[in-house]
């Protein structure tokens, strides 16, 4: 029988080549992991057994079955926690006839979304496992991408018995009713700020702004008393792809009390004040220089500089970003930073003015889903039980400094006892979601380009003036309302 670290020696030695033409050549991690295409050389594989001979005295040949499971990973290769946790689950899976093989795609968060779409359209391509975010999930299961898993999930345990969230079940059931994947973390979002700096700038190190003019001014205040200091940090490129929709623009969208999408009507609302002050704050951002250099902010690598570098090196004051950035500072993470936990502030992100319920926080989260072009269905459910029971799914948000989506983990005192977990999920309170509509990723790019727009100097009408013609080309002239 093969052993748990050869098992994983041999799955994660594939390369990933490219899958569109602009890539054409293969890339490895920076840690040293190389990516696999998914879904490839996913059938059986022959191991010869020592220890049981046949009449010939030859090794008789055992069956294996070879899992892949696709993810992102950022450019930190064998590093990534994602990497790590996948490794030692490989490892104890009690099932020695499966071996599990890593097929990470390494990319920027947008990038990610589209080799993904593309991998999972033919069955040569197709993992057994792919992450999804929650955002897209919808729009992968309305293009027939994922199957559903709604018969295996009423038969598992965990996931009638109370185990898991109630409400997290959401983000992984599509506009059909269906599941279509298991959530393995959440995520809040608010401001993180460096309590020194604040200090230095004579501003308050229990931060609680209350309205978008208390960031502003603060940033401002930063930008006059201190030295070699980006005031605030907001990602706003189409690099940066989600991260500029959620984090930034429907951040504060949605903080001005408006939507993206009308329930009350199922339409895309693309004209409002509220589109015009969220843009107009990011205008401000810029205009008056009191974030980064476009150059660093328009860069697909943007948000990790931010947690990664210029955090933790005192050259960052305040960070609009979610609650899972702390995993980069833990001693196994991409930028080990001890002090975290004294130097930074966790802030909720208030409405504009201060209206009800006085911050907003925007949810997301992952989840493992089975493709429908994959080769071993049932041997990848059977993965994924193992992979998100209680033990396995505390090491995961543990180590990555994620939210739990699991009610028992959130009772656990090694989860309870983890900096900023506490207050990360109080913000959960006012947590606003995306659309669960199969448009929304195509309306997110276009965030994205809107934002940009006016951080490279497009006034917020003009900006918003094409962000209207382009959401109404995607989503039709009968699914759009002007407030």
């Amino acid at each position: 029988m093969v052993k748990g670290k050869k098992k994983w020696l041999l799955g994660s030695t594939a390369l990933f080549c490219a899958l569109t033409v602009a890539m054409a050549g293969c890339s490895s991690g920076s840690g040293g992991t190389k990516t696999a295409e998914p879904g490839t050389d996913t059938t059986t594989t022959t191991t010869t057994t020592t220890g049981n001979t046949d009449s010939s005295g030859e090794g008789t040949a055992k069956t294996k079955t070879t899992i892949s499971i696709t993810y992102r990973d950022d450019g930190i290769g064998e590093k990534g926690t994602f990497y790590k946790w996948l490794k030692e689950l490989s490892e104890s899976y009690p099932n020695k006839d499966v071996e599990i093989k890593p097929t990470p795609i390494q990319a920027s968060e947008g990038d990610y979304f589209a080799k993904v779409a593309l991998a999972l359209k033919s069955k040569d391509t197709a993992p057994d496992i792919v992450t999804e975010d929650t955002f897209i999930l919808n729009s992968d299961a309305s293009a027939g991408y994922l199957e559903p898993l709604d018969d295996k999930v009423k038969a598992w345990e965990d996931w009638t018995n109370g185990s898991f969230i109630e409400a997290m079940k959401k983000g992984v059931t599509a506009s059909d009713g269906k599941v279509y994947g298991v959530p393995y973390n959440t995520d809040s979002r608010g401001l993180w700020y460096n309590k020194e700096i604040f200090k230095q700038a004579g501003l308050p190190e229990d931060w609680q702004p209350k309205t978008w003019d208390d960031v502003l001014n603060a940033a401002r205040t930063i930008k006059e008393k201190t030295k070699d200091v980006v005031p605030i940090w907001m990602n706003m490129g189409k690099a940066t792809g989600e991260a500029t929709s959620m984090q930034t623009y429907e951040m504060l969208l949605y903080g001005t009390g408006e939507r993206l999408y009308d329930n009350d009507t199922s339409k895309w609302i693309i004209k409002s004040q509220g589109i015009i002050d969220a843009l107009t704050f990011i205008q401000t951002v810029n205009k008056e220089k009191l974030g980064p250099p476009l150059s660093k902010v328009l860069n697909g690598q943007a948000g990790n500089t931010a947690s990664r570098e210029y955090l933790p090196k005192g050259k960052l004051a305040i960070s609009l970003d979610g609650s899972w950035i702390t995993g980069n500072y833990f001693d196994t993470g991409a930028a080990p930073w001890p002090e975290y936990k004294d130097v930074l502030g966790f802030a909720p992100m208030p409405t504009s003015k201060g209206q009800d319920p006085g911050s907003i926080t925007l949810a997301g989260g992952w989840a493992l889903s089975i493709p429908s072009n994959a080769q071993h269905k049932d041997e990848a459910w059977d993965f994924i039980k193992y992979a998100l029971n209680k033990d396995n799914t505390k090491k995961l948000v543990i180590a990555s400094g994620n939210i739990t989506v699991r009610a028992d983990v959130a009772k656990d005192p090694e989860y309870t006892a983890q900096p900023f977990n506490g207050i990360a999920t109080e913000y959960l309170q006012h947590a606003e979601f995306r659309p669960a509509q199969d448009k929304y990723p195509e309306v997110s790019t276009q965030i994205q380009t809107m934002v940009e727009s006016v951080a490279t100097g497009t006034s917020p009408a003009d900006a918003a003036k094409k962000y209207a013609q382009d959401v109404t080309r995607i989503v039709g002239e009968d699914h759009i309302v002007e407030k």
